[in-house]
């Protein structure tokens, strides 16, 4: 087991005397080290970026403890293991993580984190190229990070991360303020990752086309608990997407509008626009059979 939530509470003083804010109540969550890719769902202050923080020892639980790897996290901080080790083995990509840069050329920025956890530094330029390759901004690791575009610095920060090669990948909603293309560089550059080296990748979004598309499961926090945690297809087919106050993603829309329209049957199986226009290439209109 990669990362295991048991009854884990996480609570905030208020401005207010005796105030109590509850960011997280009851929660229990069991994370496969290898081969999922989760999307943490929920509407603003349901307790998303809490949850993700709990995950790699940012915060600690209030009340039960989070298991990462072989380390227990737990509200008595002089119990707990050396949280680099962790952090080490769980990369967490910010929300605007290009708002972190600092060094004086891409290179050494890339380098910083791979250094900071023990790599030497031709291992740690060695590994800065890799992924800059992968990025493709390699052109750029000798250019200074403040130079560059929105989008670029995004990659930057993301190279730093993976430049450590992280067991497991958190994302806050790493397509943020990104335009349509740069977003879907970055998801598929993420994707990628995920198909060819079996990490597991935790993902907040608020962009349910995202969901549908990349993600195999799906967590639902409402209110500081989770709601839902399970099948994508299960999600939305039911009523428990409307109940936690997500959106339908569009090419569901579509499929509704065409089920009704035109009287098709197709199902919610198709994850992708591509795959339902290549479904409706071979349906009749007028035929109600697949």
């Amino acid at each position: 087991m990669g990362i295991s939530f048991k009854e884990v509470d996480h609570s905030f003083r208020g401005l207010k005397k005796k105030e109590i804010y509850h960011a997280l109540l009851d929660i229990s969550l069991d994370i496969n080290e290898k081969n999922e890719f989760i999307a943490v769902v929920g509407k603003t202050g349901s307790g998303k970026s809490t949850l993700l923080k709990h995950m790699n020892g940012l915060y600690l639980p209030t009340k039960g403890n989070v298991c990462i790897f072989d380390s227990k996290l737990t509200p008595k901080p002089r119990k707990n293991p050396k949280l680099k080790q962790v952090r080490k083995r769980v990369g967490y990509v910010f929300q605007f993580p290009e708002y972190q840069l600092f060094e004086e050329t891409v290179l050494k920025d890339i380098m910083f984190a791979p250094i900071n956890f023990g790599f030497s530094r031709e291992e740690a330029k060695k590994k800065a190229i890799e992924v800059a390759k992968l990025l493709k901004i390699e052109n750029l690791l000798n250019k200074s990070p403040f130079n560059l575009s929105g989008g670029q610095m995004r990659k930057v920060a993301i190279a730093g991360i993976l430049a450590y090669d992280p067991d497991i990948l958190l994302l806050d909603e790493p397509t943020r303020g990104l335009d349509p293309l740069g977003a879907l560089e970055i998801m598929e550059i993420f994707n990628k990752i995920h198909k060819e080296t079996g990490k597991t990748i935790i993902m907040i979004t608020h962009d349910m086309n995202l969901v549908y598309e990349y993600a195999t499961r799906v967590v639902v926090m409402n209110n500081a608990r989770i709601t839902y945690d399970g099948d994508k297809v299960k999600l939305f087919s039911s009523n428990i997407y409307k109940e936690n106050n997500l959106a339908k993603p569009e090419v569901l829309e579509l499929i509704d509008y065409l089920n009704k329209k035109l009287n098709l049957n197709i199902d919610y199986n198709n994850f992708t626009l591509d795959d339902l226009l290549l479904k409706l290439r071979d349906i009749k209109v007028g035929d109600n059979n697949e």
